[in-house]
């Protein structure tokens, strides 16, 4: 039977957590696209790349605790969460030194204003649940196992908020 890429990226973990090199490089060249793309759907561009390595810093100093209970994937961007919801909360905690608002200063959209708008008004009358089981799904590329883990619901349960919210939005989107 072959190996599929959860397992191989499972496989991976295993031999990098007892201190193969070349095991860990290939689980971060493997997995640094959906970190990266993760990364990048909350921070503005500039900072996409020193989260990413900050979060496999901490992946480093984690590796040797990971069990396996979790996913690979669904284990890296937990981390990658925790390093962008730490970085937010740093930057909170510091004064802003700019004074006013300095219109060169805030980064340039990925796309039209207006459609974002959009979709944040469609995205926020669904319950949280819903949401949170589409977006994980949907638009960040988590499989529904990874997405119940993350949560810590059932896959069946997970499957039908998705099913649930795609049908809310249509309605919305008809309406």
């Amino acid at each position: 039977m072959p190996v599929t890429h959860i397992d191989d990226l499972e496989h991976l973990a295993a031999h990098a957590r007892t201190g193969s090199r070349s095991a860990l490089e290939d689980l971060v060249r493997r997995t640094r696209p959906d970190v990266t793309r993760y990364i990048a759907r909350r921070v503005p561009q500039d900072r996409v790349e020193e989260l990413t390595q900050e979060t496999y810093l901490r992946v480093l100093g984690a590796l040797r605790r990971y069990s396996g209970r979790a996913p690979v994937r669904a284990w890296l961007l937990a981390i990658a969460r925790n390093t962008v919801v730490d970085r937010y909360r740093s930057d909170a905690a510091r004064p802003d030194c700019v004074g006013g608002t300095d219109w060169e200063l805030v980064p340039a959209s990925r796309g039209r204003f207006d459609e974002y708008l959009a979709l944040r008004t469609l995205l926020d009358s669904l319950s949280p649940e819903r949401r949170q089981a589409f977006v994980l799904t949907q638009v960040e590329g988590c499989t529904y196992e990874e997405a119940a883990r993350l949560v810590g619901a059932p896959v069946g349960t997970i499957r039908s908020r998705v099913a649930r919210a795609r049908s809310d939005l249509v309605r919305q989107v008809a309406a």
